[in-house]
């Protein structure tokens, strides 16, 4: 498993990303959500971490790591 951590400029749409998350079938205990510094944590497996990556920037992230 690999984390990615994207940061967002509001906690509206940090709720959106965890929403697309989850439908497109990502367990929401891998899904990790700081509301405090606008955070967003996906634990996922290395093969698909693109598909994620991609899912997280449809949202306009500040950064993604």
């Amino acid at each position: 498993m690999t984390a990615v951590v994207a940061s967002y400029k509001d906690a509206v749409t940090i709720m959106n990303v965890r929403d697309d998350l989850v439908s497109t079938g990502i367990p929401g205990d891998s899904i990790k959500v700081d509301k405090d510094h606008l955070k967003i944590r996906v634990m996922v497996p290395e093969q698909t971490k693109s598909e994620i990556i991609e899912i997280l920037n449809r949202h306009v992230p500040a950064e993604i790591h």
